[in-house]
């Protein structure tokens, strides 16, 4: 009887770095690929995303319309919140990956925003763009495909800018949207309660 070749298992580290060279590939083919309309627009709504200013700006406009587009306001900027401090105060800290390297003699310096001081990963603008559309989504379900568009360019724009590695913003995209959960999840048991 011939013996079959055992599927080979791999470990978790051979796994991690198999990951890390994967986002690094992808990261590096951003970096070379001209795309000079592009540049401008994902630079200016990168540097537009800085402190979630989109997304509070979007919440004030919902927060002029009484019920579900206030309350739908209201539940983005408490995830935005959660999401912030959760990618900010926790994951930077622990994980501290540094940001990606941008040469001196890039093709394309143009399209750069000013690197970051913190951590790279998760990313924070992802997070909370992220945060934001998932949250809205569910109470004004107008609203989902515009903003889940917009905090899709976000992460993307944090790439393309040169302060991202594709792994960060996908970790930022599952931070936001375990944000939003919780905070959805949070409202309804509040509105539970409030009815029992």
């Amino acid at each position: 009887m011939l013996d079959r070749p055992q599927p080979q298992q791999l470990a978790p580290r051979e796994l991690l770095r198999d990951l890390a060279a994967l986002d690094q590939a992808l990261y590096e083919a951003v970096t070379v690929t001209r795309t000079p309309t592009l540049d401008h627009a994902l630079r200016r709504l990168s540097a537009a995303a800085d402190h979630s200013k989109i997304s509070f700006t979007v919440a004030g406009l919902l927060a002029l319309c009484p019920g579900r587009p206030r309350r739908a306001g209201l539940l983005g900027v408490a995830a935005i919140g959660v999401a912030s401090a959760s990618a900010n105060l926790l994951g930077k800290r622990l994980v501290r990956r540094t940001r990606p390297h941008r040469a001196e003699d890039s093709p394309f310096p143009g399209r750069h925003v000013p690197m970051p001081k913190s951590a790279s990963f998760p990313s924070g603008h992802t997070a909370s763009a992220v945060a934001f559309a998932a949250a809205v989504g569910p109470t004004l379900p107008v609203a989902t495909v515009p903003l889940g568009l917009l905090a899709c360019a976000v992460g993307y724009s944090r790439i393309h800018t040169g302060v991202h590695y594709p792994g960060d913003v996908v970790a930022g995209a599952v931070l936001g949207t375990g944000a939003a959960a919780a905070v959805l999840a949070a409202a309804g048991r509040r509105g539970s309660a409030r009815s029992a």
